[in-house]
């Protein structure tokens, strides 16, 4: 299984960049995320947001294979909880497939991947830049794995 985090944007300050590898480097090597970086559109006066969300999903869609598992973040998914992704990280090693979990950028995600995505889930119903949406994707990730292995790092 590979555990993918697909998202719009490069170049992060470097606290993102610091926050993110130190959850990480905290995960053993059979769960570590791989970042994937996709360039955001640049803006140009002659797109409307539903174009530019097309040309992003164009350029998300060519980092998805067959057979991955793909959950896309979204305002209007289901809310999760810390032992929902537990639990979605332990069926996610008994299928063995890649996972992407998919951020868009700071117009959202195209309804087309939308469609694609497995899962679509929500973080909270506040709206966060999809740059600390990062940090906190892996920080959910270690914790989950903490929950699962009996780690103290999570209480109830």
């Amino acid at each position: 299984m590979k555990l993918r985090l697909l998202t719009l944007g490069h170049k992060m300050p470097s606290w993102v960049s610091e926050a993110f590898e130190l959850y990480n480097q905290r995960l053993p090597n059979h769960l570590k995320i791989q970042l994937v970086e996709i360039n955001a559109v640049v803006r140009q006066k002659a797109q409307n947001t539903a174009q530019i969300k097309t040309i992003e999903a164009e350029a998300i869609k060519k980092h998805l294979q067959a057979g991955d598992h793909n959950i896309a973040l979204d305002e209007g998914g289901k809310l999760v909880a810390t032992k929902d992704m537990a639990t979605a990280m332990a069926d996610w090693q008994m299928m063995g497939q890649n996972i992407n979990i998919i951020i868009g950028g700071a117009d959202g995600l195209d309804h087309s991947i939308k469609q694609l995505a497995h899962r679509t889930w929500s973080l909270s119903r506040l709206t966060f830049p999809h740059q600390l949406v990062r940090v906190v994707i892996a920080e959910q990730i270690y914790r989950a794995h903490s929950l699962l292995n009996n780690h103290p790092y999570h209480r109830e």
